[in-house]
């Protein structure tokens, strides 16, 4: 018996959160009495390996063919399952990412395992707490299969310390992508010079305050300002304004940086539950009852139109600019 996790990685580098996954891990581990390993898979994995090689883990499994160049949930969830069966895992996590979110629940389907998401904290008792209610409240739930899956809330886990040093191993991909129903057409990324909005110390989000696509740039202009990643409410990204990489929120991502900027928000129940555990919260609304105020440690009743280029100037003025 085992626990497995899958750590997600990007050209070669591993997502931050990736190392709470992998303390989630260490700590079920723990508690059950059983080792931990760690899968990292696709381009780059290879390179990635190193990063979770000295976390403690019994091993780390790589699998970088050619194969699994291009995405497909499906796949991946192969993979990921013969990882599992090779290490006899009985806890398989993965994180509450788009990828995880994915291809986690066909992990479980394949192991006819029970399966619980967003996990927030284990108990002692090897229960799991996660949100409900569009995170107003939390619950305890108990996995009763003999195998159980999860996918964990990154920002909930500190990144793992440093450990005992692990075998890597090359995970053979036992899969053929041309099997599946689905098949890959192109990849549109978007690119920025700017931190992941998952990894950002800082993040300026904007609403449905903002009004218009164009000004937009006001809140790339402050998050660029303060080396941070620009974030939107889900009204913005359905009205087109912004991508839906940039999305915060239940139906986006959750996010917990040191400095959360909510500019034009209103902040709906939905939107809270993507930010709501960021450090220092700073709201801009002029509208003095907007439900962001309630979870805000600083609120300005101001125009955005105005606070906002006053706030970019000053902290112009302030490096020199």
């Amino acid at each position: 018996m085992s626990v497995l996790i899958l750590a997600e990685q990007k050209k070669g580098r591993v997502v931050k959160a990736s190392l709470g996954a992998i303390n989630a891990g260490a700590q079920i581990a723990a508690k059950a009495g059983i080792p931990y390993h760690v899968l990292v898979l696709g381009p780059g994995a290879k390179d990635a390996a190193p990063a979770v090689a000295n976390t403690g883990a019994g091993k780390v499994l790589v699998a970088d063919e050619a194969k699994l160049d291009n995405y497909l949930d499906e796949l991946w969830a192969d993979v990921v399952t013969q990882a599992a069966n090779a290490v006899n895992a009985t806890y398989v996590i993965g994180l509450s990412t788009t990828q995880g979110k994915a291809v986690m629940p066909r992990v479980a389907a394949k192991l006819d395992a029970g399966m619980a998401s967003e996990i927030l904290a284990i108990t002692p008792e090897l229960n799991f707490v996660r949100p409900v209610y569009a995170g107003n409240l939390n619950a305890t739930v108990e996995i009763t299969s003999p195998k159980k899956v999860l996918t964990i809330r990154g920002t909930s886990f500190e990144p793992i310390g440093a450990g005992a040093a692990a075998t890597v191993e090359t995970l053979a991909v036992a899969a053929d992508p041309g099997s599946y129903k689905k098949s890959f057409v192109k990849m549109q990324e978007v690119v920025s010079d700017r931190p992941p909005l998952t990894e950002a110390r800082v993040v300026v989000s904007g609403g449905r305050g903002v009004k218009a696509a164009e000004n937009f740039k006001l809140i790339e202009q402050l998050a660029d300002l303060l080396g941070g990643a620009v974030g939107a409410t889900r009204a913005v990204v359905d009205a087109g304004w912004m991508a839906n990489d940039y999305q915060v929120g239940q139906t986006g991502k959750i996010v917990a940086p040191q400095l959360y900027l909510a500019v034009g928000l209103s902040g709906a129940i939905q939107h809270l539950a993507g930010m709501k555990d960021s450090k220092v919260i700073v709201a801009i609304n002029k509208d003095n009852e907007a439900p962001i105020f309630s979870v805000a440690d600083y609120g300005l009743v101001a125009d955005l139109f105005t606070a906002v280029p006053e706030m970019i100037q000053k902290i112009k003025n302030a490096k020199g600019l």
